[in-house]
């Protein structure tokens, strides 16, 4: 394939998606009939700030209708070295946003020879999911959490957003998908200020058990399968997503809380 070629007034720039649309596939029609799909959804993901960066985790479950349709769908997703991408909703838009996503800070990197802000990623993210707006008006919604790390304001910052694409920072922590209210409930009564990165992964860990318990639609670890939530830590020394043996020592100990409560 040729290398394409702009004029000098209709160069796309560092814009991943406009480069698409100018020589990529033509759009999916975004018309629709009355019938809705019923595609796997991605559910309960959570993030929050502890005293180095923040925390992300998601559980592992996708359902279709009452079903159980992927028992290891990963949901928390590394965007670049300092940030990651929680996705719930329709699992096939979201993991097709995200892969454009980091396409499009690569390639922003690549073009101008410095990786974008960490607000300014999350302002691109803002408008793939505003683009995705007629889909999600056919049910196929997809609603993420952005976190990462501020290299110039040396913190841990999250956002969330709305179907239509509208942005939101949240300050401590943020919940989405089907067990939100569960899970947000949990980490609103067992938040505090300058947690450390082990009390941040025990807490968001806390959540996930919790909703599970209350929510058919959000995984529970499954140590006989060796399933275990995606969890990820970012600093300033970048991504780190926590093992599976770590994660099962902590589930041990909340499953030791609850027998002898």
């Amino acid at each position: 394939m040729a290398m394409p070629m702009f004029r000098p007034g209709d160069d796309p720039g560092s814009s991943f998606p406009e480069l698409l649309r100018r020589i990529g596939p033509a759009a999916a029609p975004t018309g629709g009939g009355e019938h809705v799909l019923d595609v796997p959804h991605a559910t309960t993901c959570i993030a929050l700030r502890y005293g180095d960066g923040v925390v992300m985790a998601g559980d592992r479950r996708a359902t279709s209708g009452n079903l159980i349709s992927h028992r290891g769908m990963e949901k928390v997703v590394q965007a670049d070295r300092f940030s990651g991408v929680a996705i719930a909703g329709s699992a096939g838009p979201a993991m097709e946003m995200v892969k454009l996503f980091q396409l499009q800070l690569e390639h922003y990197e690549k073009v101008e020879g410095s990786s974008l802000s960490l607000e300014g990623k999350a302002n691109q993210l803002s408008m793939m999911v505003r683009g995705n707006l007629g889909m999600a008006m056919q049910g196929m919604v997809v609603v993420p959490i952005f976190a990462g790390y501020d290299l110039r304001r040396r913190t841990g910052r999250l956002w969330t957003y709305d179907v239509t694409g509208g942005r939101y920072e949240e300050h401590d922590y943020v919940a989405t998908g089907s067990g939100m209210l569960h899970a947000g409930t949990v980490v609103k009564l067992g938040y505090r200020d300058g947690m450390s990165r082990d009390e941040g992964i025990a807490l968001a860990c806390k959540a996930l058990w919790e909703a599970a318990d209350a929510d058919s639609a959000t995984g529970m670890p499954d140590p006989l399968r060796g399933i275990y939530p995606v969890i990820a830590s970012i600093s300033g020394e970048g991504w780190a997503r926590v093992a599976d043996d770590e994660l099962a020592g902590v589930f041990e100990s909340i499953a030791s809380d609850v027998r002898a409560r």
